[in-house]
C-alpha cells in the first residue's frame, strides 16, 4: 500500500504564488502576535501625567515579555511546508492537512496567545487544503478549522493551561477583581465575537480561493480548447489541401493525361506512316496530334485560372450560373435548360459550394456522356436548396466509376454543408444528380427525387 501511495504521490510547487506569500504574511503576523507586549511602555507616556488610571494598574510580568523560542521553529516548519503541496494521493493530502493542524496546535499549546496566533495558522492550512482538495473536501478542512478555533475559546474561556501556560488571552488584574456576573458576560460576549469574526473571514478566504481556482480551471479549459481548435483548423486545412490536390489529380487524368495519350498514339502512328512513306496519312495523324496538344494546354490553363479565381467575385449565385451556362453552351455546344429560381442571397460558402458542384458536373457531363441536351433545376425550398442536372448521354454504372467523374469530391463539398447528394444512372438512360444543401444547421433532410 505504501509503494502505491508513493508512486501516485506528487509534489508541485505552489500553484498560486501571490496566495503563497499571503501565508507567507499570515505566518509572519501570527509570530509578531505571539511575542507583542500587552501592556504599555513607559516610553510611549513620556509624562506620568499622561498615562491613564487604567492602564497605571495593569501588570503582567509573565504574560506579555516572555520568550517562547518554540513558536519560531513550528512557523519556520508551516512555511517551508508551503513550498511543496502534494497531489495525486489523497492519503498523502489528508496526512500534509492534518500535520497543518497538529503544528498550529502545538503552536498555541507550547506558546499561548491563542486567540493572536490561531487564527493566522489555521487560515495558512485552509488555504492550502482549497488548493488540494475538491469542494466537499475544502469544506470538511474549513468546518475544522472553525472548530479548532471554538476548541481554542472554550479552552481559554474555562482557563486552561497546558502545559502550564495559558491557551488564549487572560484578563488584565483590574478585571479579575469585578464580580463574576459582571465579568463573565463581558468575557463571554469577547470570545463570541472573536468566533464570528473569525468564521467570517474563514469564508471570505473560503470563496477566495474558490473563485481564484475557478479562474484558473477556465483559463486552462480555454486554453485547451484553443489548441483542440487550432489542430482542428490544421486538420481541416490538410484534409481540404489533400482533397484539393486528389482534385487537381483527377482533373490531369481525366483531360490533360486522356489528351497527352492520344497525342502519344497519333505520333505513333505517324512514325508508322513515315515508314511506310504514307505522308499524307502522316500528315492528317500530325495534325491530330498538334489539336490534342493545344486541347491538353487549354485544359492546363482552364484549371489553373478555376483554381486562382473565386467563382463568386462577390456577384450573386444567380448571375455566375448565368454566365457559366453561356459559356458552356459556346464552347461545347450542348444546350442547358435552366431553372434558376432564389429568393434571398445565399452565404457565401452555401454559393461557393453550388457553383463548384455544378462545375464539376458540367465538365463530366461535356468529357463523358456524349450528351446534347441538359436539365439544370435550381430551387429555393422551405428545408434548404434544391439542385437537380440530368442530361441525356449514354449513361453508366455508379458502382463501377471509381475516380473519373469527380462524385467523392462533389459529394464532400455537399456533406460538409450537412447536405446529401445521390447520383442514379444506367447505360443508356443518362445521369441525374440531386442535392440538397440545408439553410439551417437543424435542418439534415433526406430525399429520393
Amino acid at each position: 500500500m505504501a509503494v502505491v501511495v508513493m508512486q501516485r504521490l506528487i509534489w508541485k510547487k505552489h500553484p498560486f504564488p501571490l496566495l503563497f506569500y499571503l501565508e507567507l504574511t499570515l505566518l509572519v503576523i501570527g509570530l509578531l502576535a505571539a511575542f507583542s507586549p500587552l501592556r504599555p511602555h513607559r516610553h510611549f507616556f513620556p509624562n506620568a501625567q499622561d498615562i491613564p488610571d487604567i492602564l497605571k494598574s495593569i501588570t503582567l510580568p509573565n504574560l506579555g515579555f516572555r520568550f517562547r523560542p518554540i513558536i519560531i521553529p513550528i512557523i519556520a516548519v508551516l512555511a517551508t511546508l508551503g513550498l511543496r503541496l502534494p497531489f495525486g494521493s489523497r492519503f498523502a493530502q489528508i496526512m500534509y492537512t492534518n500535520l497543518g493542524f497538529a503544528l498550529s496546535w502545538l503552536a498555541v499549546l507550547l506558546g499561548g496567545r491563542g486567540e493572536r496566533v490561531f487564527p493566522s495558522l489555521l487560515l495558512v492550512v485552509v488555504i492550502r487544503a482549497c488548493l488540494m482538495f475538491p469542494w466537499n473536501g475544502r469544506i470538511l478542512v474549513a468546518i475544522a478549522a472553525y472548530v479548532s478555533f471554538l476548541m481554542m475559546l472554550f479552552m481559554s474561556f474555562i482557563g486552561m493551561t497546558p502545559f502550564g501556560i495559558p491557551v488564549g488571552r487572560r484578563l488584565p488584574p483590574p478585571l479579575r477583581k469585578l464580580p463574576d456576573e459582571v465579568v463573565q458576560p463581558f468575557f463571554l460576549n469577547l470570545k463570541l465575537n472573536s468566533a464570528l469574526l473569525f468564521g467570517l473571514v474563514l469564508i471570505f478566504v473560503f470563496l477566495l480561493i474558490g473563485t481564484l481556482l475557478a479562474e484558473k480551471q477556465s483559463r486552462q479549459e480555454l486554453s485547451l480548447a484553443n489548441r483542440r481548435l487550432r489542430e482542428y483548423a490544421l486538420l481541416i486545412e490538410n484534409q481540404a489541401t489533400l482533397q484539393e490536390r486528389n482534385r487537381i489529380a483527377r482533373e490531369i487524368h481525366d483531360s490533360v493525361g486522356h489528351s497527352l495519350t492520344a497525342q502519344s498514339i497519333q505520333l505513333e502512328n505517324v512514325a508508322m506512316r513515315l515508314d511506310d512513306q504514307d505522308v499524307p496519312q502522316a500528315n492528317q495523324h500530325l495534325q491530330k496530334a498538334r489539336q490534342l496538344g493545344k486541347e491538353a494546354l487549354q485544359n492546363v490553363r482552364q484549371s489553373v485560372a478555376t483554381l486562382r479565381n473565386h467563382p463568386l467575385k462577390g456577384k450573386s449565385l444567380t448571375v455566375v450560373l448565368t454566365k457559366l451556362i453561356q459559356e458552356y453552351e459556346k464552347t461545347t455546344g450542348i444546350q442547358i435548360h435552366s431553372q434558376i429560381n432564389l429568393t434571398s442571397p445565399l452565404a457565401t460558402e452555401i454559393s461557393t459550394a453550388i457553383y463548384r458542384v455544378i462545375q464539376e458536373a458540367l465538365t463530366n457531363i461535356s468529357k463523358h456522356s456524349h450528351a446534347d441536351k441538359i436539365s439544370l433545376v435550381l430551387k429555393e425550398r422551405t428545408t434548404g436548396i434544391l439542385v437537380v442536372i440530368k442530361d441525356n448521354g449514354r449513361g453508366f454504372h455508379p458502382q463501377e466509376n471509381t475516380t473519373g467523374f469527380g462524385i467523392q469530391g462533389m459529394r464532400e463539398r455537399i456533406e460538409v454543408l450537412g447536405g446529401h447528394l445521390n447520383l442514379t444512372s444506367q447505360p443508356g438512360q443518362g445521369c441525374k444528380i440531386n442535392f440538397i444543401i440545408p439553410l439551417s444547421a437543424d435542418e439534415n433532410p433526406s430525399f429520393t427525387g
